[in-house]
């Protein structure tokens, strides 16, 4: 029986992640300082009962989370995931990195989150569906285009943000495609949102490379994790003349000093019921090994709390890009920094998702949507501006660059707070 988990204050789990990262950017904040608590309490936590009528005939119940940690510069924006290791800590910190995330990139929105404590991967279709759209009724009151708008995560895709979209609209009584973004092109989705993170992921690092005089022909590159956001940065380094050397997943690790072509790997998986170990492209090596490999960059793109005390010390890369939320404890982070290892943070690095989902919204609701050249255009655009403004504060402040996107970030969200006073 699954029993409810919450945040325990002697085990804040990810959440303290983000509260000790908001302590080390408070003392840059200036007079802004004063309002920095606005960062460590959630505006709004919604945990809810998922009950979920099985194929057999049996209900289950599942725990669901939607978080909005701050809504000062706009609506909730964030993704919903699903899976069994999903808890409120977790959501909360998840959330609280959208709302840095998307001031860093000067997007009008605040930082949201959503989850389901289950394993999707045993559900039939009809099953999925179902738990679907009974989250997204018990959510219901506080969601919506202008409220709080959804995008697809960790295990979910552009059919879950389908039903929630037509759950949703069929609520309230009329069509709303604003609510969701990440959904089929067909229904309002915008095109270049299935690669936006890992193309986000590739202008960064690109931008960070010309500025350290590296040249990306030849740049040895690490992936961890082959989802949506690895899949899409390994084509676009492959694209660019990086050399992909090592790719890890759940399975385990592979490695070719001479290269492993994404799009042969995706082909090879995509045949059903194949292991990354066992691609012919590659050789299997330990999972410890990925982290001292000698390349030039490692990018994490699986989950939180990947890169700790117990690996860091071994990391030889020249630069680490964040694709995924979370994946650099603060201790080990302290450890890469002091090797003169440049970490291009979580909040800047996997930005070019909600950056294409603003653009989705964007047409939505003027019903004028774009082609997929002009939207990857706007992207390189706003995430190299953003990236530009992060970097030159870091220089000029001789601060990391996790702390600097912070500053740059939580310098918006507190600077609305502060202008929008309090009510009463």
């Amino acid at each position: 029986m699954q029993l409810p988990t919450y945040v325990h204050k002697d085990n804040l789990g990810q959440w303290g992640v983000f509260l000790e990262q908001v302590d080390r950017v408070t003392p840059h904040l200036g007079k802004l300082g004063v309002w920095a608590d606005t960062l460590r309490r959630p505006k709004r936590c919604l945990i809810v009962d998922v009950p979920v009528r099985m194929d057999d005939g049996t209900v289950h119940h599942f725990e669901g989370y939607r978080v909005q940690h701050n809504i000062s510069r706009g609506p909730g924006k964030g993704g919903l995931r699903y899976h069994p290791d999903v808890t409120l800590s977790e959501v909360m910190a998840l959330s609280g990195w959208m709302t840095v995330k998307v001031a860093v990139l000067n997007l009008p929105y605040g930082g949201a989150k959503g989850g389901i404590r289950v394993d999707p991967k045993p559900f039939s279709s009809s099953e999925l569906e179902r738990l679907t759209r009974r989250y997204t009724s018990e959510v219901g009151i506080i969601i919506g285009p202008d409220k709080d708008i959804m995008a697809p995560d960790v295990n979910t895709n552009e059919k879950v943000m389908a039903w929630v979209m037509d759950t949703y609209s069929i609520n309230v009584g009329t069509t709303s495609p604003g609510v969701v973004t990440g959904k089929p092109v067909n229904l309002g989705g915008s095109l270049g949102r299935r690669d936006a993170t890992g193309r986000g992921c590739y202008v960064v690092a690109r931008e960070a490379m010309r500025r350290l005089g590296m040249e990306m022909r030849g740049a040895r590159i690490a992936i961890q994790g082959f989802g949506n956001v690895g899949d899409a940065a390994a084509r676009i380094f492959h694209q660019n003349g990086a050399i992909i050397v090592s790719i890890q997943d759940i399975d385990g690790t592979i490695y070719n000093p001479a290269g492993i072509n994404p799009y042969q790997l995706r082909d090879f998986l995509s045949e059903g019921g194949k292991s990354l170990l066992d691609f012919p492209g590659a050789e299997r090596i330990s999972n410890n090994d990925f982290w001292s490999m000698d390349c030039d960059i490692i990018l994490p793109a699986a989950h939180e709390n990947q890169i700790t005390l117990d690996n860091a010390n071994n990391i030889r890369a020249r630069i680490i890009v964040e694709g995924a939320n979370g994946p650099t404890s603060p201790q080990a982070e302290d450890i890469l920094l002091d090797k003169g290892i440049i970490i291009l943070p979580d909040v800047l690095a996997n930005a070019g998702g909600v950056t294409v989902s603003y653009f989705e919204w964007v047409q939505n609701s003027s019903s004028f949507f774009w082609n997929e050249d002009e939207i990857n255009v706007r992207l390189d655009h706003a995430l190299s501006d953003a990236f530009k403004a992060v970097w030159e504060l870091g220089q000029n402040m001789k601060i990391s660059l996790r702390t600097a996107a912070f500053v740059v970030g939580c310098t918006r969200v507190l600077e609305a707070r502060q202008l929008r006073g309090l009510y009463p």
